[in-house]
């Protein structure tokens, strides 16, 4: 009151002291984590003056924004009609603000210099999101070259999509199934025009994280109706809750933790918040009874957690039960493979489930130590580092002894250079963010195993990420 500041005021002052203080340490995880102080501060900004949480792009036509991160729930929050594109002082390539801009089909751009925030509005720009450039004010030959680029993308995928629901037959007729990521029913639909079989992996964090309170159990069960009935007989692999590290929620106390990533997160929280999972378990076998659900344990270490997990869902089988209530039992259930102790003993972990799917942008980032939202370590960020594929060998070998099958749900699956590689180790399904599909298959059906068997192989016995990428970068250029 002293300083007549009203209340959003001073909590706007407040937080950006705090932010700053984080952004002045040395060590780059503290310094990431400040995006987390703004992310809490920004929901109790919109919540002061009583407003739903959402954010408002005043423009008349597309822009760019520009900013130092943007956080998981203000990235899903954008409005498609404007926004083209994104560009970001933090984060990787594989940060979740990174992956969700993808999956909304707006190209981003993460670790740019910070005089980005010295562009004023309505500066023209040109961002190239394949390969990661960006011009202020561009000159008109390159502003020219840029749209004819775009029209002639837009151009080739109508093109490409009037294939996409065709099955992706190999030339030795060998059939992988193509899968979405999804998040909302509207990414189902669009997976569905995209030429989806199905979904391999439907995250549920969304639901959780862009409100004050736990979702209930019938918001959750229409929540699943609703994405059921866009894919209609398709499978669906929904994967129980996955917070924590970056991704928080107001109405759970975390313990403070020096590197989240590494703490109480996903399977490990659901088994300390048993009715946050137990509400999330019962809704999915509701929901399964007319839509075909499969259910996914995040971020599994060990056979004693995958035990504890089915145990769980074992007790929520029983309650419905007793009531009454019908549900799906019994339900297809599996794991992400995303933590090196899981691929390591898939071969124990293999005859208790009914498959593996294996989440190459954690797997990566746990096998090479690398956080890969911090961008002085993107170079890291590569799932076709031969650690990783070597791990990724071995949990398909595993799986395919006990007669289980294996995707991939990480940004890996949707990655042209990766695709070759990736199923001439073996795995069976790739799952992808739906924009990706309709040219996943069209290179899928012009491969055969004899063709990537060897480049696999190799790949495998490789020193480097870029020694694998750049065979895999020629190989894929001899069937554009």
């Amino acid at each position: 009151f002293d300083n007549r500041k009203n209340a959003a005021l001073a909590w706007g002052d407040c937080i950006g002291q705090v932010v700053e203080r984080y952004e002045a340490v040395e060590d780059d995880y503290l310094k990431q984590r400040g995006v987390d102080v703004r992310s809490v501060g920004d929901h109790v900004l919109m919540e002061l003056p009583g407003e739903k949480a959402t954010i408002r792009i005043d423009s008349d036509g597309p822009v760019s924004l520009f900013a130092e991160e943007f956080t998981s729930f203000e990235t899903s929050q954008l409005d498609l009609k404007k926004v083209v594109g994104i560009a970001t002082v933090m984060g990787g390539p594989t940060s979740h603000s990174a992956i969700l801009a993808r999956s909304l089909g707006i190209p981003a751009l993460t670790g740019v210099d910070k005089e980005i925030n010295g562009v004023s509005n309505g500066t023209p720009v040109v961002l190239d999101g394949f390969n990661g450039l960006l011009w202020v004010e561009p000159p008109e030959d390159v502003w020219q070259e840029s749209q004819q680029r775009r029209e002639q993308w837009l151009a080739k995928r109508i093109e490409l999509q009037k294939f996409s629901a065709a099955p992706a037959v190999m030339q030795d007729k060998r059939q992988i199934e193509v899968v979405a990521n999804i998040g909302t029913a509207a990414d189902a639909r669009s997976a569905i025009v995209n030429g989806a079989e199905g979904v391999g992996l439907l995250r549920t964090e969304f639901l959780y994280l862009s409100r004050e309170t736990a979702p209930t159990e019938q918001e959750q069960f229409e929540l699943l109706c609703e994405i059921g009935q866009a894919m209609k007989d398709r499978p669906i692999i929904v994967r129980t809750l996955d917070v924590g590290g970056d991704k928080e929620l107001p109405y759970i106390h975390l313990p403070k933790e020096a590197n989240p990533f590494l703490g109480v997160r996903a399977i490990r929280l659901s088994l300390r918040e048993k009715d946050l999972f137990q509400t999330q378990l019962r809704a999915i076998l509701r929901a399964g009874t007319d839509y075909q659900y499969r259910i996914m344990f995040p971020m599994i270490a060990n056979l004693a957690e995958l035990q504890l997990a089915k145990e769980q869902l074992e007790l929520a089988h029983s309650a419905l039960n007793a009531e009454g209530v019908n549900h799906r039992w019994p339900v297809e259930t599996g794991i992400m493979v995303e933590i090196p102790s899981a691929a390591i003993l898939s071969n124990a972990l293999a005859p208790f489930v009914d498959f593996f799917s294996i989440g190459t942008n954690d797997l990566t980032q746990y096998t090479l130590a690398a956080e890969r939202g911090n961008p002085d370590l993107a170079e890291y960020a590569d799932g076709l580092h031969p650690a990783v594929l070597n791990l990724i060998r071995t949990v398909v070998d595993n799986a395919h002894e006990e007669g289980k099958w294996v995707g991939i749900c990480g940004e890996l699956a949707g990655n042209l250079e990766a695709i070759p590689i990736l199923i001439g180790l073996g795995i069976d399904e790739l799952s992808m963010n739906p924009a990706a599909i309709p040219e996943a298959k069209a290179l899928i059906r012009k491969l055969d195993m004899v063709q990537i068997t060897p480049l696999a192989e190799n790949a495998l016995a490789a020193t480097s990420a870029e020694t694998v990428r750049k065979a895999a970068g020629e190989f894929v250029r001899k069937f554009k």
